[in-house]
């Protein structure tokens, strides 16, 4: 099949690959407009340009799709289909009705659970036991489309948003060439959402992404993991210099109680308002991640030490 591919970070890489190694046509490439990064802020294009470029697919970034020539363009390419994957951009009704066979969106969560911006941050915040990616007809609404195929995936407790997140590819990539597999036999049936369940995974934003250390032990875990890697939750340690921001990475339940932010232990057990976790990895602002072996041995945590 013609396929316009709609799509911008790393999640959508794996499917674009996919599609083109099943032998579909990728006829065009839409994707968000480079953007300023690194210390130099100089332009850099996102993943799935990248990727359109090395196989010499057109790329185009515009800002709006809701104008009369954003859309002649988009009908220009005569795709049968539309495959969308976190492109970042809302599609307006006159987009959405061009394709013959629609536009199909791979969504990384078992909708209508976690519709919108962050499904697997929320996810795995909310401590939730399996995930999964959808293949779903897209509408107007946000995520409200009747869904073609669908897969699960477990989450278990120590799983971070960045292992889900990489596992949801995978597999997202595999549901959707077997969908547009499908959707050209005229076999894919699309069964509408429930309309119980409904939860919103709202975007991440910076206030939220302390630790709140008079939480559970189940709680602050969670957090912690389910903004792993990135943006990361965080507390300040203090030194002799003032305090000093640490990202908790990675971290697993542990025994114990006390005062919370209080450290248990000489190895960065800390206290929570019911319980405790046990930091495994951390990274010190502005440094790479590191064990929590590794950092111990260059700046001591002792017994009692308070963070915030």
């Amino acid at each position: 099949m013609r396929v316009i591919f709609m799509g911008t970070p790393d999640f959508a890489v794996g499917t674009l690959l996919e599609i083109i190694g099943q032998g579909h046509e990728v006829v065009a490439v839409y994707t968000r407009a480079p953007q300023p990064a690194g210390r130099g802020m100089d332009l850099r294009p996102s993943p799935v340009e990248r990727e359109a470029r090395r196989f010499g697919i057109e790329v185009l970034t515009p800002k709006t799709l809701r104008t009369e020539e954003a859309a002649a363009t988009f009908a220009s390419h005569a795709a049968d289909v539309a495959v969308v994957v976190a492109y970042g951009m809302i599609l307006p009704k006159a987009i959405l009705d061009t394709p013959p066979l629609g536009c199909l969106n791979l969504h990384g969560s078992l909708l209508p659970r976690w519709r919108g911006a962050a499904p697997i941050n929320r996810a795995v915040m909310a401590g939730d036991k399996e995930s999964g990616v959808c293949a779903m007809w897209m509408e107007e609404g946000l995520d409200t489309g009747p869904v073609g195929l669908a897969e699960r995936v477990a989450i278990t407790p120590d799983m971070t948003a960045g292992q889900l997140h990489d596992a949801l590819a995978r597999l997202g990539a595999d549901l959707m060439v077997r969908a547009l597999g499908a959707l050209a036999r005229g076999g894919l049936q699309f069964t509408p959402q429930p309309t119980e369940g409904v939860t919103y995974a709202h975007k991440i934003e910076k206030a939220e992404t302390r630790i709140d250390w008079t939480k559970s032990a189940a709680d602050v875990h969670n957090h912690c993991r389910g903004l792993s890697p990135f943006p990361g939750a965080w507390f300040e340690l203090p030194s002799d210099s003032g305090p000093v921001r640490i990202k908790a990475l990675q971290t697993t339940i542990a025994h114990g109680s006390g005062t919370p932010g209080a450290a248990l232990d000489d190895s960065l057990t800390i206290a929570c308002g019911d319980g405790a976790i046990r930091l495994v990895t951390v990274q010190r602002a502005g440094k790479q991640p590191m064990s929590a072996a590794d950092f111990l041995r260059g700046t001591a945590v002792r017994a009692g030490t308070t963070v915030a």
